[in-house]
């Protein structure tokens, strides 16, 4: 049987550009080279796409060593994914004698998280070239990365969500005076402020005072024009991981255990940098009813933004009156060896190459059921 060749795409114009490679080299090591051939494309930061030799230069030498056997036929020079729905794959793009096929492709696993990776921008691509991609399609990426647009649609699912604000950079800019009051008048203080567009906690601070939330707001509106103030609960951070298309499925809870109560804020640092402070633990220690009421809601999340592949999907338990609350949905969450995504199915008894196996599997059959479109009269 002839192995599908997936190419795993992964950096990319974002802040959370290394988290990115970190979930590549974990995809790679995971996936079954038996059933699979791997080709690596990495985006730079600046959006150059590199060649496969290239990009096996971002990630670690026993990574690169899975795939060293296949460099003979990796294409070399400046590539790229261009909308020819007849051809499936990579293509040169400084070829004297015009557009030059270099490797057809089966399907695209990106692992690319937060702006132009996540939002729904490289999918369209992929749909204009008609290639089987990992993960939830345009409208599902682009709802599921706006954290303001997204509460709209859980909202309207009857999904409870906690009290946030939320306003564009250039009102900001113009009238910072006013957003501090508006803040001030319908969350007060403490406070989360958070890029619209971001994930990886990248961006995120906590204001306590007038001084604090300028600051971090100023903060926020480096990553992105939209910038969303939630209010600050004392609560815990439940997450599930959700996988499907039609019928999607939910693994059990896990959560974040904090050491130090005293640092209640998982940032990018303490989520990645391996402090030591707090360990995810699947399943979380909640009740049963408890636990079928995350995967439900989980579930519903999903099917609000029309996901489809794959989500984390957070929540908060609130300790004061025990309220569950959807807090966010992750539509190509973090795949790295520290995240909660592959944790949560191995705790629910599915490896990680399952999962990936399960993964693919979905985008293929995605793909097929999109075939089923008309798309003349």
């Amino acid at each position: 049987m002839k192995k599908l060749l997936v190419g795993i795409v992964f950096g990319g114009r974002s802040g959370e550009h290394e988290i990115s490679i970190r979930s590549a080299k974990s995809v790679i090591e995971a996936i079954d080279l038996d059933k699979y051939d791997v080709v690596p494309i990495a985006i730079t930061r600046d959006g150059h796409w590199l060649n496969p030799v290239e990009s096996l230069g971002f990630l670690p030498p026993v990574t690169q060593s899975l795939m060293i056997d296949r460099i003979g036929e990796y294409p070399r020079g400046s590539i790229g994914v261009l909308g020819d729905p007849k051809y499936r794959g990579l293509t040169k793009l400084d070829s004297t004698e015009g557009q030059q096929r270099l490797m057809e492709l089966d399907v695209i696993f990106p692992v690319l998280h937060g702006t132009f990776g996540e939002d729904g921008t490289i999918q369209g691509l992929f749909e204009m070239c008609d290639i089987p991609y990992v993960g939830c399609g345009v409208l599902a990426s682009s709802c599921g990365m706006d954290k303001a647009f997204m509460k709209v649609l859980f909202h309207d699912a009857g999904l409870p969500i906690c009290r946030h604000v939320w306003f564009l950079r250039g009102e900001w800019e113009k009238n910072n005076e006013g957003t501090v009051r508006q803040i001030e008048a319908k969350l007060g203080y403490p406070c989360f402020v958070k890029p619209a567009n971001l994930g990886s906690s990248v961006g995120v601070s906590k204001a306590i005072d007038a001084g604090s939330l300028r600051d971090a707001i100023d903060l926020a509106a480096q990553y992105d024009r939209k910038i969303i103030v939630e209010e600050c609960i004392e609560m815990r951070e439940i997450e599930c991981a959700v996988m499907g298309n039609d019928e999607p499925r939910a693994s059990l809870p896990g959560e974040y255990i904090i050491k130090d109560e005293s640092k209640k804020f998982l940032d990018y640092t303490e989520k990645y940098s391996g402090t030591g402070n707090n360990e995810f633990v699947v399943p979380s220690p909640i009740s049963e009813e408890l636990t079928r009421k995350v995967q439900q809601m989980a579930i519903t999340a999903f099917k609000a933004i029309d996901g489809a592949g794959l989500a984390r999907v957070d929540f908060f338990l609130r300790k004061d009156t025990g309220a569950l609350l959807v807090n966010e949905i992750n539509t190509l969450p973090g795949l790295t060896d520290a995240s909660g995504f592959p944790k949560m199915w191995s705790g629910s008894g599915l490896e990680f190459g399952h999962v990936i196996d399960a993964l693919i599997t979905l985008a293929v059959e995605r793909h097929a059921d999109r075939a089923r479109n008309k798309t003349n009269i």
